[in-house]
C-alpha cells in the first residue's frame, strides 16, 4: 500500500496563475513524464531556475499526473503519481473488498536530471538522469543526454543519448519552431523504452508497443503549454503550466495603500506639550494604526523618539520600517535628535533601526538623499530587551478604530472569501473555508475534506496570547477509510480516520502560549492545551540567533497526550515525551539545510534532515526524510527494510500573485498520512519559522529593503537581492588534490607503514575467535546492543562534527574539518573496494574467521565504520595533539566486533585503513590555513574559543 497525504489552501492564487502574458519562444518543454525533453525522451536542457511546472499526460497504458522543479539551476526534480490502466491496484485471498474502491494499480515516481556540461558555440549541453530514484522503483532507469540548438534564429534543436533500463539503449529527439510561428513547435524523437519489460505488461497493453518513432505538435502561451503526439498506433498527449519562481513578482501591486502623507500631521508641537499631552502620542499611535501596524508602543526619551511595533500585512520588514518612519517624522516633537523603530513579532523584538539625522532621512523618503548618502545616519542592529516599550500611558487604548467589527470580505489574504475582524493588538477572529486532499488508501484512492475553519486568536497580556481554531466538517469522505494499520509502532498518526470518523464540530486548538525575549538573539516559548487535532499537552522551546546568520539552533520539549475521537475534552491513554533539537544552515542558493535530531512522537529516536529552496519571489521548494530506531513495517516497509518518513512541501507568499501586499501563504504538501514513524506534533508556534523572514530582511544587504518605495530603489541588491550562486570550488579541489599527490608517501615510507599496518592486523586477527566466543555467550545483552548502537552511530556523528567544523570553526579548524571529511570519502571509497575483493563472512554467518560471503556488497573486512572513525579523527587527532580522540574511535569501533557485526581484525584494518588516509592527507594539507568560533581538543581535554567578533 502506498499512502500519500496532500493538503492544499483553498487560495486565490489559482485564479492569479490565469493572468498571464504570452510569450515568444519556446523554453525547456516537458515530456509526459515531467521531465524536460520531447513526448517520451529526455533532452539535456532544464527549465529556467526556479521554474515550477505542473500537468497531466497520457500515454497508454500510463496517466501522469507530475510536478516538476528545477531546484538549481542546473538540477531538475520531478515527482509523478503514475496510473496504470489495465491492471488491479489490490487483491486479498482473506477479503474479496479489499482495495475494490481503488481501482487501478498507481505508484509514485520520483525523477532527478543534472545538467553538467552546459551549452557552448561548439560543445552541446549535456545532462544525466535517473528515474524512479525511490520507492517500488517500477521504472528505474539511467541515461546520459547531448542536446545542441541550431540555426541562425535558434530554432531548432535535437538531442542524442543512451539509456540503460528506461529507455533502453540509443535515443533522440528534435524540435524545431517555426519563426513566423512562435508559439507552435513540431516535434520528433526516438523512442528507447523496452515497455514489454514493464509492470504487468501483458495485462495492460503495454507489451504491444514497439520502439520507434514518435511525432508531436507542441503549443505555448504564457505558462500554459500542450503537446498532442502520434505514435505508432495511438496517440498521447500533454497538458501544463509552468510557472516562474525565479520572478520576483507576478502581478504589480495595483490596490496597494500609499504611505502616510505628511500633510495630514498635526502642528508639530514642542517636546514639553508631547510630554504633558497624551494625545499627541496617541496621535501617532492611530496614524500607524490604520496603515496595518499592531501592538504600537510609542515613547518620547527625552530627544529620541521610539517606537516598537509589528505590521501583519507588509511582507518585507524595511519596507515597513520605512512607513513607520516616515510617519513618525511627520509626528516628531520639535528638537527631536534621532528615531528608534524596533520591529517585533508577538510582541518580542527583532530588529532595531536608529536613524541619527533627520534631515538626511527626509531627504531620502522625497528623493533628495541617495541611498548611500543615507546609510551613513542609519545604525540597523539585532534588538534587545531593552529595546521594549511599554504603554505605560495607555496610548494605544486612546486609538479609534473604524471598521474593527466582523467584516465579509473577498479574494483578501489569498482566500476566496474569509469572515474577519481584527484589532490594534492583533486579536483577530478569522473563519475561510477549507479544503485537504489525501491520496492512496486501498479503501478509495483519492479522498477529500471540505470544512469551515475559525481562528481566534487574543492577546491576555505582555507576551502571553490564547490561540483557538474550530472546524466545521462540511463534506468528506476520509472516514470511509476501513483499511486497519499493520503498524507495529504506537498509533500517533495511523488512526487519522478515527478522528475524521468524531464529531463534525470539533475544537482542533485552544493553547496558552507565552513569548519570551530572555537577552539578545535568545527567545524562548511556553505552550499548554490542545496543539492540534490529535495532541495535548505542555512544553516549550528555545531558540538562539547569532549574529553570523548562516545558522540558528532551538530545542523544543514537549510532554503530550493523545486526544480522543470526538475532538473535544476526551483523551486517549498513549502518552509520551518529545524532545527536538534542530540546527538550520544556510547554504549558496538560498538554501536552508535543517537537521533534527531526538525522540519524536512513536517514541522512536533518530534524525530528520530538510532541505528547502527560497527562490527570488520567495516561493520556498523543499523536502525531509527521517531515520529513525522504529521499525516501520507498513508496505512497502519489511521488518528487513523498514519505512523512513519522507516527503516534500511548496510554500507559495501571495504577495506576488495579488494585487496588494500580504503575508499570507498557500502551502502544499505531498507526505505520509498513515505512518507512525519519524512523526512530530505540530507546534504551538516555532520560534524559527517566526523569526526566519524578519531576520532574513534584516539580514540580506543593508537591512533596508524597500525602504522608501522608490523607483530608483526596485534595482537595489537589498530590494531585489541577486541568486548568490554556489562557488566554484573546483580550483580549490584541484589545489588541494595537487597538494596531496606532490606529497605521496615514499616507497620506504609505504613499506614501513604496510608492515606496520599488516603486523597491526595479524594481531587482531589472533583476538579473532577469542573475542567472538566471549561476545556470542553475551549476545543479545543490554551491554552488547549498547556498544554496538554506539559503534553504529560514531561514524556518523563524527562526520557530522567533521560537517560542523567547516560551517562554525575558524580557518584552522575549517581546513581540518575539509581534510577530515575528505579522509572520510577516500578512506571509505577503498574500503568498500576492498570489502568486494577479499569478501570475507561477518562473524554472524557462523562460517568461520576466514570464510568467503556470497553476498560481496555485504563483506565484513574491512570495518566500514572502523575506517570512517579513525579517518575523521585522525586530521583533529594529529593537528590539536589529542591522542585521546583514537580512543574514542577504537572503543566506539569495537563496538561493531562487540555485535558479532564484525571480526576484530575487520575493525584493526578499518582503523589502519582510516589512519593511513587521514594522516596522509593531513600531512599534505594542514598548511591551508587563512573566523571566531574555534573548538579545540587537547591532549586531555576539550576548549572552545571565541575570538573577534562576527
Amino acid at each position: 500500500m502506498i499512502d500519500t497525504e496532500f493538503r492544499n489552501s483553498f487560495k486565490l492564487s489559482l485564479y492569479s496563475s490565469l493572468v498571464l502574458a504570452a510569450t515568444s519562444a519556446f523554453g525547456a518543454t516537458p515530456t509526459i513524464q515531467g521531465q524536460s525533453g520531447y513526448v517520451n525522451m529526455p533532452s539535456a536542457w532544464v527549465e529556467p531556475d526556479g521554474t515550477f511546472s505542473t500537468g497531466y499526460g497520457y500515454d497508454s497504458p500510463y496517466g501522469s499526473t507530475w510536478v516538476s522543479a528545477t531546484f538549481l539551476p542546473f538540477l531538475q526534480l520531478t515527482g509523478r503519481y503514475v496510473s496504470i490502466t489495465g491492471t488491479p491496484a489490490f487483491s486479498s485471498i482473506d477479503d474479496p473488498e479489499y482495495g475494490k474502491g481503488y481501482g487501478r494499480f498507481k505508484d509514485k515516481v520520483f525523477d532527478a536530471k543534472l545538467n553538467v556540461w552546459k551549452e557552448s558555440d561548439w560543445m552541446p549541453a549535456i545532462s544525466v538522469g535517473a528515474t524512479d530514484l525511490l520507492g517500488t522503483e517500477l521504472f528505474k532507469g539511467q541515461y546520459i543526454v547531448a542536446s545542441k540548438i541550431f540555426g541562425s534564429a535558434r530554432n531548432f534543436e535535437a538531442s542524442i543519448g543512451y539509456g540503460r533500463r528506461r529507455p533502453n539503449g540509443l535515443f533522440a529527439g528534435a524540435r524545431w519552431v517555426p519563426t513566423s510561428l512562435p508559439h507552435w513547435a513540431v516535434v520528433a524523437e526516438y523512442d528507447a523504452n523496452n515497455y514489454k519489460n514493464d509492470y504487468s505488461a501483458a495485462s495492460t497493453g503495454a507489451a504491444s508497443r514497439e520502439k520507434g518513432l514518435a511525432a508531436g505538435l507542441e503549443y505555448r502561451w504564457g505558462w500554459l503549454g500542450a503537446q498532442v503526439a502520434r505514435h505508432r498506433d495511438h496517440f498521447s498527449a500533454n497538458a501544463f503550466v509552468s510557472i516562474p519562481f525565479g520572478e520576483r513578482e507576478f502581478i504589480p501591486k495595483l490596490y496597494e495603500p500609499a504611505p502616510f502623507d505628511p500633510k495630514k500631521a498635526p502642528p508639530r508641537a514642542t517636546a514639553a506639550e508631547w510630554q504633558q499631552d497624551g494625545s499627541r502620542g496617541a496621535a501617532l499611535a492611530e496614524a500607524l494604526v490604520k496603515q496595518d501596524f499592531k501592538n504600537v508602543r510609542v515613547e518620547l526619551d527625552s530627544n529620541v523618539l521610539k517606537l516598537t511595533l509589528t505590521n501583519n500585512r507588509i511582507s518585507n520588514m524595511g519596507r515597513a520600517i520605512g512607513r513607520a518612519a516616515r510617519t513618525a517624522l511627520a509626528f516628531a516633537p520639535e528638537g527631536t535628535r534621532a528615531i528608534h523603530v524596533t520591529y517585533t513579532k508577538l510582541e518580542q523584538p527583532i530588529a532595531t533601526y536608529e536613524f541619527q539625522d533627520l534631515p538626511r532621512l527626509t531627504d531620502y523618503l522625497t528623493g533628495l538623499a541617495d541611498r548611500e548618502s543615507f546609510l551613513q545616519t542609519v545604525a540597523v542592529r539585532y534588538a534587545t530587551p531593552a529595546d521594549r516599550i511599554d504603554d505605560q500611558q495607555g496610548l494605544l487604548a486612546a486609538v479609534r478604530e473604524e471598521g474593527k467589527g466582523l467584516a465579509v470580505q473577498v479574494g483578501q489574504d489569498g482566500n476566496i472569501v474569509q469572515v474577519v475582524s481584527e484589532d490594534r493588538e492583533a486579536n483577530r477572529f478569522k473563519t475561510i473555508p477549507k479544503i485537504s486532499f489525501f491520496f492512496n488508501d486501498p479503501s478509495g484512492a483519492l479522498r477529500y475534506e471540505v470544512a469551515a475553519a475559525t481562528n481566534y486568536d487574543r492577546r491576555l497580556g505582555q507576551g502571553t496570547y490564547l490561540n483557538s481554531a474550530f472546524k466545521l466538517n462540511i463534506l468528506e469522505n476520509v472516514s470511509g477509510v476501513t483499511q486497519k494499520s499493520n503498524s507495529l509502532l504506537p498509533h500517533v498518526r495511523t488512526d487519522i480516520a478515527e478522528y475524521k470518523r468524531g464529531s463534525r464540530l470539533k475544537l482542533n486548538r485552544l493553547l496558552l502560549n507565552q513569548y519570551l525575549t530572555l537577552d539578545e538573539r535568545l527567545y524562548a516559548r511556553a505552550s499548554a492545551g490542545f496543539y492540534e487535532e490529535m495532541y495535548r499537552g505542555v512544553g516549550g522551546q528555545i531558540l538562539y540567533l547569532p549574529k553570523d546568520s548562516r545558522w540558528a539552533a532551538d530545542i523544543s520539549v514537549d510532554a503530550l497526550q493523545q486526544r480522543g475521537y470526538r475532538g473535544w475534552f476526551d483523551k486517549l491513554d498513549y502518552k509520551t515525551v518529545t524532545a527536538l533539537g534542530a540546527l538550520h544552515y544556510k547554504l549558496p542558493y538560498d538554501i536552508t539545510a535543517t537537521a533534527r535530531a531526538g525522540r519524536f512522537l512513536a517514541r522512536d529516536n533518530g534524525v530528520r534532515v530538510e532541505f528547502k529552496r527560497r527562490f527570488q519571489s520567495g516561493v520556498e521548494i523543499g523536502a525531509w526524510y527521517t531515520k529513525t530506531n522504529g521499525k516501520d513495517i507498513t508496505n512497502p516497509g519489511t521488518p528487513a527494510n523498514p519505512y523512513n518518513d519522507k516527503g516534500v512541501f511548496l510554500s507559495v507568499p501571495l504577495n506576488i500573485m495579488l494585487p496588494s501586499d500580504t503575508q499570507a501563504t498557500a502551502g502544499i504538501g505531498l507526505s505520509p498520512w498513515t505512518r507512525d514513524v519519524g512523526q512530530m506534533v505540530a507546534s504551538p508556534g516555532d520560534l524559527y519559522d517566526l523569526f526566519e523572514q524578519p531576520r532574513r530582511d534584516l539580514t540580506t544587504y543593508d537591512g533596508l529593503g524597500n525602504f522608501a518605495e522608490r523607483r530608483d530603489e526596485q534595482n537595489l541588491p537589498a530590494v531585489n537581492p541577486p541568486v548568490r550562486p554556489m562557488p566554484n570550488m573546483w580550483p580549490i579541489f584541484r589545489y588541494r588534490l595537487e597538494q596531496s599527490f606532490s606529497n605521496t608517501p615514499t616507497l620506504p615510507q609505504w613499506a614501513n607503514g604496510t608492515l606496520l599496518g599488516g603486523a597491526a592486523i595479524l594481531g587482531g586477527a589472533l583476538l579473532d575467535k577469542p573475542f567472538d566466543r566471549f561476545m556470542e555467550k553475551r549476545d543479545g545483552t543490554r551491554a552488547a546492543r549498547a556498544w554496538n548502537n554506539v559503534g553504529k552511530a560514531m561514524p556518523v556523528l563524527l562526520t557530522g562534527a567533521a560537517a560542523g567544523a567547516v560551517a562554525l570553526g575558524d580557518a584552522r579548524l575549517q581546513n581540518m574539518g575539509i581534510i577530515s571529511l575528505e579522509s572520510i570519502a577516500g578512506a571509505a571509497a577503498v574500503s568498500i573496494a576492498t570489502k568486494r575483493i577479499v569478501g570475507r563472512a561477518r562473524p554472524n554467518e557462523g562460517l568461520g574467521p576466514w570464510s568467503r560471503t556470497s553476498d560481496r556488497s555485504n563483506a565484513s573486512f574491512p570495518s566500514n565504520h572502523s575506517t570512517i572513525a579513525f579517518a575523521a579523527v585522525t586530521p583533529f587527532a594529529q593537528e590539536y595533539d589529542a591522542p585521546w580522540l583514537y580512543g574514542l574511535a577504537a572503543a566506539s569501533s569495537m563496538g561493531r566486533a562487540a555485535g558479532r557485526q564484525h571480526w576484530v581484525s575487520d575493525v584493526v584494518a578499518g582503523g589502519v585503513l582510516g589512519y593511513a588516509m587521514g594522516s596522509w592527507l593531513w600531512q599534505s594539507q594542514r598548511n591551508n590555513t587563512g573566523s571566531s568560533f574555534a573548538v579545540a581538543p587537547g591532549p586531555k581535554s576539550v576548549s572552545v574559543a571565541w575570538s573577534g567578533s562576527y
